[in-house]
């Protein structure tokens, strides 16, 4: 059932009811008023004849037939158009419309009160009649007919019934018609939803605003959905796209250490009688493969989580709590090496805080790998401070080794997936995850020559404003798939 028919039929049921109710109220305004004024007029009346009664209970005291008759002349002409009767301590004398004598009378003075008697109504109002002389009292009541009051309140409730019949039917008409003139924007906007399909086509909803609220609502919330469909499915699409990139390089880079590890098992297993030297250096090569490949597994997972991190994982992280955590662990970790770190406390950036603690770690593990001194000691420098980049404050890290640094041609190739030294024991995507969580933190990452001396220093410098707020958004990149044609923030031609 359409919009507008329903509105219909519920006000052509509402409307009819609330003229009913509106007037029976008014029938009982104007019975209210109708009895004020009857109940006026007897008191008016009350006041008008009660001397005259008075008199002709003294004149029928004093047995003057006569003046009382005379005075009862006067008691019918001052009654006018009420009923009355007088009743005195001998006789009772009445005049004018009023119930049987056989109906019973109130009897106490006050306000009128309404008698019923045969199927008719009358408003009654009594009152004492007394004097100073023996046997002047008795009492009076005014009659006035409540038939006249009752045939206008039939006729009002018959037109309050014939306005509500006629309301139903033009009631319903007259909403029909508005109704389906208001409709109107929510039927184009059916129209132009009906359409759409996000699974078959790219076609979105291009709503005009109508200024009501309840269709520019309901179309901001089709757009809303529509968005929020294709940036679920542009996720899924990433992460299905990780999923084969994770897939596609695992079963590629693994491949030489557990063709390496087969081969040294096959020597374990055809040479039962290796002389100790030998299966010595073959089981090393073993443990060797083995942390190879479980570095690889371990990378390539890290770099999945960074490739599908959202939005919502990023919240204030303390920079300076951060580095010092990772450096003690480290430290922790590898006792002979030199490790000097120089932080500035109170630098927050808007950060995912694994990503951030992985970027650390990998920098530091990074110069221990090949940051080297001629002596063999490594001796890692870590400084956090802040700056002002072009105006923007930026926290600066930087990581300085004394090993043979990196060429100024190498610097863009180093955090490329998979690139390391020949006699490197890393699985080359250390630096790869460095570039990509300074990519999804909007930061800077360059490659340089410490002031110091040789060495190579990697310096990345974090935003302190939080990156959104000027319509930035977190950066999605499929850093499992090859690199080489990504817009790399790395700087080789600085000192």
């Amino acid at each position: 059932m359409r919009l507008s028919t329903r509105i219909a039929l519920v006000v052509g049921a509402v409307v009819p009811l609330l003229v009913v109710a509106s007037g029976w109220l008014l029938v009982g305004l104007v019975s209210r008023d109708l009895h004020a004024q009857a109940d006026q007029r007897l008191s008016e009346r009350a006041d008008d004849v009660a001397a005259v009664a008075r008199g002709l209970l003294r004149a029928a005291s004093q047995d003057r037939p006569r003046v009382e008759h005379a005075r009862q002349r006067k008691l019918y002409s001052a009654a006018l158009d009420v009923g009355i009767r007088l009743q005195g301590p001998d006789r009772t004398v009445q005049d004018g419309p009023q119930p049987d004598p056989s109906v019973r009378l109130p009897t106490t003075p006050g306000k009128p009160v309404s008698v019923r008697a045969r199927g008719k109504t009358w408003r009654v109002l009594a009152q004492r009649i007394s004097g100073k002389e023996p046997g002047v009292r008795g009492t009076l009541w005014l009659f006035f007919p409540d038939s006249v009051n009752q045939a206008q309140i039939q006729l009002v409730r018959g037109r309050v019934v014939t306005v509500a019949l006629l309301a139903a039917p033009a009631s319903a008409g007259l909403a029909w018609a508005l109704a389906a003139g208001a409709a109107r924007p929510l039927r184009r906007l059916q129209r132009r939803t009906s359409g759409l399909d996000p699974r078959t086509s790219d076609v979105r909803l291009e709503h005009r605003p109508t200024r009501i609220t309840e269709v520019d609502d309901l179309a901001h919330t089709v757009q809303t959905v529509l968005a929020r469909y294709d940036e679920q499915a542009a996720r899924t699409a990433e992460a299905l796209a990780t999923a084969r990139s994770f897939s596609a390089a695992a079963s590629h880079e693994l491949r030489t250490p557990l063709t390496s590890m087969q081969t040294s098992l096959d020597i374990l297993d055809a040479f039962q009688d290796l002389d100790a030297q030998d299966r010595a250096e073959t089981v090393e090569d073993l443990r060797r493969g083995h942390a190879r490949l479980l570095g690889l597994l371990v990378m390539l997972r890290a770099l999945a989580q960074g490739d599908l991190v959202e939005a919502d994982a990023f919240a204030p992280v303390d920079l300076a709590e951060l580095t010092d955590a990772a450096v003690a662990d480290f430290r922790r970790a590898h006792p002979d090496a030199d490790v000097q770190a120089e932080c500035t406390t109170g630098l927050v950036v808007h950060g995912w805080q694994p990503g951030l603690r992985s970027l650390v770690d990998n920098l530091l593990a990074n110069a221990l790998t090949h940051g080297r001194s001629a002596d063999g000691r490594a001796r890692i420098a870590v400084a956090l401070r802040a700056s002002d980049d072009g105006g923007a404050p930026v926290a600066v890290l930087t990581v300085d080794d004394q090993g043979p640094g990196v060429p100024p041609e190498q610097r863009q190739t180093i955090f490329e997936r998979f690139h390391r030294r020949a006699e490197s024991p890393g699985s080359g995507l250390g630096l790869t995850l460095v570039a990509q969580q300074a990519e999804l933190h909007h930061a800077h990452l360059e490659v340089r020559t410490p002031p110091g001396g040789p060495g190579a220093r990697i310096e990345v410098a974090f935003p302190l404003t939080r990156p959104g707020l000027d319509g930035t958004a977190v950066p999605h990149r499929d850093w499992l798939a090859d690199t080489h044609h990504r817009r790399q923030e790395i700087h080789k031609n600085r000192p």
